[in-house]
């Protein structure tokens, strides 16, 4: 039977800037399958248990869409969460769990995902950075690295696959309403040097995510990325964090570092 219909993978749908996603993309007319480790989605999106961290069933879940629908024409990559604290007190363990999910997560399901779409002869993969990826965040360090981590595999990924119609891009959101604020894992550090300066920081950011954008205003930036034949490979969305990106770019690396740490310290 000819395939009419386009079929979008997104990853980290149970809630927030996923959720949202695959309901815009639902409303785009693409059949959604939607990853979490829950296998919760939104009504009318089918919902798949995969934990991203675990490469072999990853490929298994794009194996079982793939012997459905035929095709992966779009895959985002949101899965991810944050930890906050100082770098010198993070356990090991800590941050390796922040690499697995948001910088291991994202590669387990571009390499799952990039045979089919080369088959294809071609597709769009959509990472969702952040706009700590370039402007670092004291105490959340490691979360920050992810998504730089991002950044560079995105562009690298891009030149790659290129060749093939694949088209790799990153977005980086700004501060977003979701409840990704309240399942940061904090190492607050009460009985260290760093205590009450961390508690101040994630205080502030903490405020700035809870009056910052929707999730809606993000997935319809990812569906916007998602239907440009040359998307930019790096991007963000509002007005407020388009400036941030072009002053991170404009000011000397040791302004704009100083300036992040005025904000959160």
């Amino acid at each position: 039977m000819e395939q009419t219909m386009k079929i979008a993978v997104v990853t980290g749908a149970s809630g927030g800037i996923g959720k949202a996603t695959s309901e815009a993309f639902l409303r785009g007319g693409y059949r959604v399958y939607g990853l979490s480790r829950s296998g919760k989605a939104p009504d009318g999106v089918m919902g798949l248990v995969c934990d991203v961290t675990d490469e072999a069933q990853v490929r298994r879940t794009f194996q079982t869409i793939v012997d459905t629908e035929g095709r992966i024409d779009i895959l985002v990559n949101n899965a991810g969460f944050g930890i906050s604290g100082a770098i010198e007190t993070t356990e090991t363990a800590q941050a390796k769990k922040q690499m697995d999910v948001n910088f291991f997560g994202c590669f387990h399901c571009c390499k799952a995902v990039l045979p089919y779409m080369r088959d294809a002869g071609g597709g769009t993969i959509i990472n969702i950075s952040s706009m700590a990826a370039v402007l670092s965040i004291p105490f959340q360090g490691f979360y920050s690295a992810s998504k730089s981590a991002i950044n560079a595999l995105t562009l690298a990924l891009a030149n790659e696959v290129r060749p093939f119609g694949i088209r790799v891009c990153a977005l980086m959101p700004g501060d977003v309403k979701t409840g990704f604020t309240a399942a940061r894992e904090k190492n607050t550090d009460n009985g260290t040097a760093y205590g009450e300066t961390i508690q101040k920081s994630v205080a502030t950011m903490e405020h700035d995510e809870q009056n910052g954008m929707t999730p809606q205003q993000i997935a319809a930036a990812v569906y916007r990325l998602s239907q440009k034949k040359h998307p930019k490979p790096l991007s963000t969305t509002g007005a407020q964090y388009r400036l941030f990106a072009v002053l991170q770019k404009a000011l000397p690396a040791s302004l704009a570092n100083r300036i992040v740490g005025k904000i959160y310290t």
